[in-house]
């Protein structure tokens, strides 16, 4: 059995979970609505104050399905309820963020400043002028945009200037020496 799978998901107060005949499910919380697709085959039963989530036989796909399945379930439930977020860094001389309306202003060492606009359901949030907090209730779309910020300008392993995770740890290496 999938150690993930057969736990149950415990719905919080002020969350209600629905499940259609599709293996469609919609999760509605404090913070806003999300639904998502699972995969067919899957038996998702909503009972009281938990979800349970079993599959139909040992194929290996199912069986991938199963553990898949709950955490997706349990990361919607998290997020209309908490929300998900992401930290950036911005290192670097001259490199720094600014926040215009919804569109995201990065100056990293471009002729240009590379202008992003927040997509929907996300916010970004610049604390000081070299953090940046993405936050959002669902974690892929969270993640996917985080990524994509840090894209602009990855960080490179001689000085550690570029955007970076927060708890991302870049490997340094050593510069080239002169011979004499």
């Amino acid at each position: 059995m999938s150690r993930i799978g057969i736990k149950p998901v415990t719905i919080p107060a002020g969350v209600t979970v629905t499940v259609d005949d599709n293996n469609n499910v919609t999760v509605k919380g404090p913070k806003g609505t999300l639904e998502k697709q699972m995969p067919a085959g899957m038996d998702i039963k909503v009972e009281g104050e938990t979800v349970t989530v079993s599959r139909p036989n040992d194929l290996k796909k199912m069986k991938s399905f199963h553990g898949l399945t709950r955490t997706l379930i349990s990361n919607m439930v998290t997020g209309v309820t908490e929300g998900f977020e992401k930290k950036l860094e911005i290192n670097g001389v001259g490199y720094r963020a600014q926040k215009k309306g919804k569109t995201l202003v990065l100056n990293l060492g471009y002729s240009n400043p590379v202008e992003m606009n927040d997509p929907e359901g996300i916010e970004v949030d610049v604390d000081g002028q070299n953090i940046l907090i993405v936050k959002g209730i669902d974690k892929q779309k969270v993640g996917q945009y985080a990524a994509e910020i840090r894209t602009k300008r990855p960080p490179e392993p001689y000085k550690g200037k570029g955007i970076k995770y927060e708890d991302e740890v870049i490997k340094r290496k050593v510069g080239k020496t002169a011979k004499k």
